[in-house]
């Protein structure tokens, strides 16, 4: 069975293949990305097939690279921009259909409560978009599956929603739109859930009759949720500095000049208004176990990974 990925690439992508090619033949693998010579030398010596495709191709370039994949991972486009995120995804995910992929994979985002098909985070809009068109083209095509991973807020992110620039020197005062009580975030580490990723993949690919999440959404989570207040006492400990949260409006925060650096001053600086409306009502903090049980461990605290960023 011949699993490819696309993009083969960014942190959540290069974390999901290198845990993959440790599970199965490496000759069963197909790295679809827009620069394939940046795939390591040692994986294509060891039998993995490279081909050159990105979200810009054609829809019968996208088809030619899907060509002979069995099972396909679609990592989601990295931007904010609601209507082109969906178009170039559905284009993807309609040329995966028509080349014959038999199982797709799409990493979604665990910006919605657990389950939800609604959200209120605009960030989440594509993603429901292109689950929603993933099931409809599983339910107009009998030999298409589908199984979509949404993916835990990556811990690393948790300095660009604290407009802090330096983790190693944060300001004695953080400013954002809320008080730091209420709902939290269940923040997970980026490579645990390429990891984890992995191993889904995987154990569709060994037997597909016996994988438990055909045609479901699965919500990879940290382990648990964190407010504000416990967030930002995690990094003041870890730095030794006394760190209080200042709650700011949204029009204030979105100025803050490392939100601006970040998002700009247009719609990907909109969509903050909604996230933080999805964050106060804990559409971000859903917790499952499911990160736990695919990895086989407890995943890695968000106390750990900050400290551990603050040390690097």
């Amino acid at each position: 069975m011949r699993i490819g990925i696309f993009p083969a690439s960014g942190a959540l992508g290069t974390s999901t293949y290198t845990t993959l090619l440790s599970e199965v033949p490496n000759n069963q693998v197909t790295l679809i990305n827009r620069h394939p010579e940046k795939v390591a030398k040692k994986y294509v010596e060891n039998g993995v097939t490279l081909r050159q495709a990105s979200y810009e191709s054609s829809s019968e370039e996208l088809e030619a690279v899907f060509a002979g994949v069995d099972v396909l991972f679609l990592i989601s486009f990295p931007s904010s921009v609601h209507l082109y995120r969906t178009k170039v995804q559905t284009k993807a995910l309609d040329a995966a259909q028509k080349a014959g992929v038999k199982h797709i994979f799409y990493s979604s985002l665990a910006f919605v409560s657990i389950d939800a098909e609604t959200a209120k985070a605009e960030v989440m809009a594509a993603h429901l978009d292109s689950e929603a068109h993933l099931k409809e083209l599983a339910r107009t095509n009998s030999g298409l599956s589908w199984t979509s991973i949404r993916e835990g807020l990556y811990s690393e992110s948790f300095p660009v929603y604290a407009a802090v620039a330096d983790l190693k020197n944060p300001p004695s005062t953080i400013r954002i739109p809320q008080d730091g009580n209420g709902f939290g975030l269940s923040w997970a580490r980026q490579d645990e859930l390429g990891e984890a990723s992995a191993r889904l993949i995987a154990s569709y690919a060994r037997s597909p009759s016996a994988f438990e999440y055909t045609n479901k959404i699965v919500t990879l989570s940290g382990p648990k949720s964190w407010t504000w207040a416990e967030a930002v006492e995690v990094l003041s400990r870890a730095t030794g500095k006394d760190i209080n949260i200042q709650e700011v409006s949204l029009e204030e925060y979105k100025n803050l000049p490392q939100i601006k650096a970040y998002f700009g001053t247009g719609e990907a600086a909109n969509t903050l208004d909604s996230a933080w409306e999805a964050i106060r009502d804990g559409e971000a903090g859903g917790v499952t176990k499911s990160l736990g049980e695919i990895l086989g461990r407890e995943p890695e605290s968000f106390e750990k990974t900050i400290e551990e960023f603050v040390k690097k």
